[in-house]
């Protein structure tokens, strides 16, 4: 059985200044986005229609705003709406943590479509651009999650080789889902994805299968995560995080029927 390492959440002081390790992480994603952006510059159709580097660092620009924005609105809205709204002012209180991927997704979907509208661009071909470069950023997150010692996972079995005792939840042994997360929703979802788009596809097959991929996975994952102590499980015996991915999932089925249906061309 492991222990957590109880790890410094500060990785840097200068002065008065703490830089976390979680920020960090943030800034991590935020340049694998970049670096791999020009890459997805050489795969189809985008080397052909004219993208250029500035593209992904417009592109980069919007989706921070998006990330930071909806992961907070998103947390507000999904897990804490009574509290915030007795004390609306907390909203701003960023530096107190509280941030959601669903929340996060739907800021990048807007931003996104923004971007594309000033552009004229096709939104779905914007978003086929995007969805192979956001997994890698998600497990860079989840392994600040798991430097931090939070968000851990159900107790688990002694005899669980992996089985981590987090001091902050007590005692008993835990899942580490911070990990699972990073190396389902993170790496699996990005080699996936990485290897199947460049291939030629129809637009919007690539959003429709992160989607659905997300989705699924972090459904999967959520079964060995701690629920929200102010929430625990909800209908059906279901987090709230696995309620959110249901609609993923199902967007993502639509979506991709919705393509097939109107069988536009290879791109």
């Amino acid at each position: 059985m492991l222990i957590h390492p109880g790890f410094d959440p500060v990785a840097l002081r200068v002065g008065p200044l703490a830089v976390h390790w979680y920020g960090l992480m943030y800034l991590v994603g935020f340049a694998l986005f970049w670096w791999l952006g020009q890459r997805r510059l050489r795969h189809k159709p985008y080397h052909t229609l004219g993208w250029q580097g500035r593209d992904v660092e417009d592109m980069l620009f919007w989706g921070v705003l998006g990330v930071i924005v909806g992961g907070r609105l998103g947390y507000v809205l999904f897990y804490q709406p009574l509290t915030y709204l007795a004390q609306p002012w907390r909203v701003f209180a960023v530096w107190e943590g509280g941030m959601s991927f669903h929340g996060g997704l739907l800021g990048v979907l807007a931003a996104m479509a923004l971007w594309a509208r000033r552009q004229r661009r096709s939104w779905l071909q914007v978003m086929d651009f995007v969805a192979p470069c956001v997994p890698a950023g998600l497990a860079a997150g989840r392994i600040g999650n798991f430097i931090n010692g939070e968000l851990w996972g159900r107790v688990a079995s002694a005899d669980l080789p992996w089985a981590m005792v987090f001091p902050a939840a007590g005692p008993e042994p835990r899942h580490p889902s911070q990990l699972y997360q990073a190396g389902l929703e993170g790496l699996t979802l990005f080699l996936l994805l990485w290897w199947w788009a460049p291939r030629a596809r129809y637009t919007g097959e690539v959003s429709a299968a992160f989607l659905v991929g997300y989705g699924s996975l972090r459904f999967a994952a959520e079964y060995f995560r701690e629920p929200d102590a102010h929430l625990g499980l909800l209908s059906l015996g279901l987090s709230m995080g696995q309620w959110l991915s249901l609609p993923l999932i199902v967007c993502g089925v639509v979506l991709w029927a919705w393509v097939r249906w109107r069988a536009p061309q290879l791109r």
